[in-house]
């Protein structure tokens, strides 16, 4: 670096003899990638700002809501409710690489007085994706995606048995069981909206898709299509994957992702993630925020109230008013 300032010096130097009325008049000489600024008979040497790659960020929020009762004519039981979630992501862009990484981890109960198990779990999910791609023209990229999901604690499928004057429950979830990793590779479209956000799709026709039941009890009844006994069942297919965040409005947003796998060994079946936040900010800390989650797994079965087991579409739709704060 010294070096470098002596041979600008030494060309301002030369340039100030040969040609002093002109550069008397100028406040800044640019040589190179670094700046001089003249300031009266002073130079100050700096030089440009360093180029940024990365872009951090996340949102954290939180909403309460209790009822408390006593002596209440118009009856009803005292409750609490309690949601929160985290969300992070990290993208890295260099010349033709790009790297974006995101977390979500959500988490929600509700207390209710006069009931068997007064504490339920409402919200529970944990999703982690991670894309690396090398870009092949202006907006296409040739991608590998990592999608990892399950969620923190043990779930309960609460029901009243025939006579019984108090609700039981069986656990039919908990930690990694079920856990989902999806890795695949593929053509990635990726596009900005005018600056009011952005958007993204990836076909893969080579995936891998693990189904990751860790829990015994679970993995010796054949729960989530892995094989009794088993803890891991494999799959390989297609997939095809698509996020957008996009600003609709001056306080409203809207965060998409939707996931597609199909097995080659029953390709048309398809395995369906859709998750959408739409975020109506207040103010600084105020926000309401609409979430929702659909998902579809034949090889999930849901137990019905009448006993049985059977195939069905999962719904959760949540309606959040909190604290919501961006970083």
């Amino acid at each position: 670096m010294p070096y470098r300032i002596l041979l600008i010096l030494f060309l301002l130097s030369a340039a100030r003899t040969g040609y002093s009325q002109d550069l008397s008049k100028a406040d800044t000489v640019i040589i190179g990638g670094d700046t001089l600024v003249m300031r009266g008979d002073s130079l100050i040497f700096t030089t440009e700002a360093p180029p940024v790659y990365w872009e951090k960020g996340g949102n954290y929020n939180l909403s309460m809501q209790q009822v408390s009762l006593s002596n209440w004519s118009a009856g009803g039981a005292s409750s609490f409710a309690f949601t929160t979630g985290l969300q992070l992501f990290a993208s890295y862009k260099k010349e033709n690489i790009i790297w974006d990484t995101n977390l979500s981890v959500n988490y929600g109960i509700n207390r209710q007085a006069g009931r068997a198990f007064p504490t339920r779990k409402t919200n529970d999910n944990f999703i982690f994706t991670s894309k690396y791609g090398r870009q092949l023209s202006d907006k296409i990229y040739l991608s590998t995606q990592i999608d990892a999901r399950t969620q923190l604690l043990a779930g309960h499928r609460y029901f009243r048995p025939s006579g019984a004057e108090q609700d039981s429950r069986n656990r039919i979830s908990d930690f990694l069981s079920p856990g989902y990793v999806q890795s695949s590779t593929g053509l990635n479209y990726q596009t900005s909206l005018e600056k009011k956000g952005k958007f993204s799709v990836i076909l893969s026709p080579f995936t891998g898709r693990f189904t990751i039941v860790l829990d015994d009890s679970l993995s010796r009844a054949g729960a989530f299509g892995v094989l009794p006994g088993e803890s891991v069942r494999a799959e390989a297919g297609v997939s095809l994957g698509s996020t957008a965040d996009i600003q609709v409005m001056e306080n409203v947003r809207w965060r998409t992702d939707l996931n597609l796998f199909s097995n080659y060994e029953k390709l048309g079946n398809t395995v369906v993630n859709f998750n959408s936040v739409v975020s109506l900010k207040v103010n600084k800390y105020i926000t309401t925020r609409i979430e929702t989650i659909v998902i579809y797994d034949e090889s999930v079965f849901i137990e019905q109230d009448d006993g049985t087991s059977s195939r069905a579409v999962q719904l959760q739709n949540l309606i959040n008013f909190g604290i919501g704060v961006d970083f």
